[in-house]
């Protein structure tokens, strides 16, 4: 087991712990407080990581299941049984409350197990060989193979289990991986790395390679033995990479500015309760965190009054409090980042029901109306504690208002009408539709991604598995008797 004295001088490079002379600080957003220094890693680290892992391939690719399995299922045991050490860390480098982290730490232990299990699912299947005329004496089969070193690229907001949604699988399929988390909350990655240490890993499976993403992202993402590229961020950053990266697979989660359509035979409460939690969990700063709704106008002013009392309930403080609903967003920058995008929205005649005000890197649970099109916060991913209603005359309205914007990651509706949830199922261009759920709800096991500029493929361990791996053909043509 290794300390934050150690994880603060300590790299996971290649199975080994490592230190650097140059570092990083890494600090609590609630007070800027130094919490540990973790190594700056070089181009000449990642370098290495990456031959490593290409002999960490071979051996990962050869592992039989059962050991795939074993590690697996270690790792999470190893998470389990320390749980409020792993809650602990994400709470204080991230924006979580201890809560809030205690939940993500035991979704970690559960993508692990589920990745145990579909380990021994990766199946392939026969092929017909004789639907095609002279092929008569030709019988075969596929199966999925794993495609090599793979470059993992994680965020800040959920530090651990993002991570573990691309080891886990990349580990389950026989690959060797290597992730670099953001240069904010690396601790929480590295306990990762602790965790498959002491259950057993190889050396060179897996490198957790902490550093700017200006001296190492690069390398990482344009090497040619890198074959694949899971990334989970922003926007611009995931369209630098796939401008950069080559021939090579690509999947990635790069955020939305997530729908939810409110019907007046909905139940309110159940709905209001929702989408509080759904718009200001982790301070808002959740690529499936509710971002616009839509609400009958039968029913828009008793939705949005409780709304806002519910909002204006909301526990804002110290993060490692238990009574404590939200804390600070990752840093003041990104505090007056949305400060700004309020402020714009404000002058141009939005109006504020609740919230809008900032106190370093807090910010208040805010509640706007009216807010105009043409607006940077109607239009772009908030991605902090900012939420905004509308009212709507009809399902069709609310359904062409919430595929106008650019990305489509998931989406909720309240409805008690079966026939009005398929027609939303079917009509809203999303990855996913949650019905009589907010947009932020997703288990770890379902396939997780979206359409338009919200990414590319799949996560979920399954579907992630299904992106590390590759189908290969194998035909015997039989000599005739």
């Amino acid at each position: 087991m290794i300390n934050m004295e150690t994880v603060g001088m300590s790299m996971f490079l290649a199975g080994q712990w490592v230190k650097r002379h140059e570092v990083i600080d890494v600090r609590n957003p609630q007070d800027h407080s130094l919490i540990t220094t973790v190594p700056s890693a070089t181009e000449e680290d990642m370098l290495y990581a990456i031959d490593q892992a290409k002999a960490g391939f071979k051996i990962a690719s050869k592992m039989p299941v059962h050991e795939r399995i074993a590690i697996l299922n270690k790792a999470a045991d190893y998470i389990e049984a320390r749980l409020e050490d792993y809650a602990t860390i994400i709470a204080k480098e991230g924006s979580k409350t201890i809560r809030e982290a205690r939940k993500e730490a035991g979704r970690c232990v559960q993508t692990l197990r589920i990745s145990a299990e579909e380990a021994r699912r990766i199946t392939g299947e026969t092929i017909s060989f004789d639907q095609s005329p002279g092929s008569e004496n030709r019988q075969g089969y596929y199966y999925r193979f794993p495609i090599g070193v793979i470059g993992a690229i994680t965020p800040f907001n959920d530090p651990l289990n993002l991570v573990a949604h691309k080891v886990g699988p990349a580990i389950a399929s026989g690959n060797a991986i290597i992730v670099k988390p953001a240069t904010v909350t690396p601790l929480s990655a590295l306990k990762l790395a602790e965790a498959f240490d002491a259950a057993g890993l190889p050396p060179s499976i897996l490198s957790v390679v902490t550093g700017h993403g200006s001296a190492i992202g690069d390398t990482l993402v344009t090497h040619p033995s890198v074959r694949m590229i899971s990334f989970t961020g922003g926007l611009e950053a995931g369209l630098s990479i796939s401008r950069k990266a080559g021939l090579k697979k690509l999947s990635m989660e790069l955020g939305a500015n997530s729908p939810v359509i409110v019907l007046k035979d909905a139940n309110v409460n159940e709905a209001v309760e929702a989408n509080v939690s759904g718009a200001f969990w982790a301070a808002g700063q959740n690529c499936l965190g509710v971002q616009r709704i839509y609400i009958e106008k039968e029913i828009y002013e008793e939705f949005s009054n409780r709304f806002v009392t519910k909002t204006m309930n909301y526990r804002v403080g110290d993060k490692l409090a238990e009574d404590t609903d939200m804390g600070p967003l990752i840093s003041e920058k990104e505090a007056i980042r949305i400060e700004t995008w309020v402020k714009e929205a404000l002058s141009a005649g939005a109006k504020l029901r609740c919230g809008g005000k900032r106190d370093g890197a807090y910010y208040e649970p805010t509640v706007l109306t009216d807010v105009p099109d043409d607006c940077t916060i109607a239009n772009e991913e908030i991605f902090g504690p900012v939420v905004l209603l509308y009212p709507v005359s009809s399902l069709d309205e609310a359904i062409e208002k919430a595929n106008e914007k650019n990305f489509g990651l998931q989406a909720g509706i309240f409805t008690n009408n079966l026939q009005h949830a398929f027609q939303a199922s079917q009509e809203l261009d999303v990855g996913g539709v949650m019905i009589n759920d907010s947009s932020d709800y997703r288990i770890d096991g379902m396939p997780f991604g979206g359409v338009k500029a919200s990414g590319l493929g799949r996560e979920g361990i399954q579907f992630a598995i299904h992106e590390m791996t590759d189908p290969k053909v194998v035909c015997f043509k039989l000599n005739k008797m």
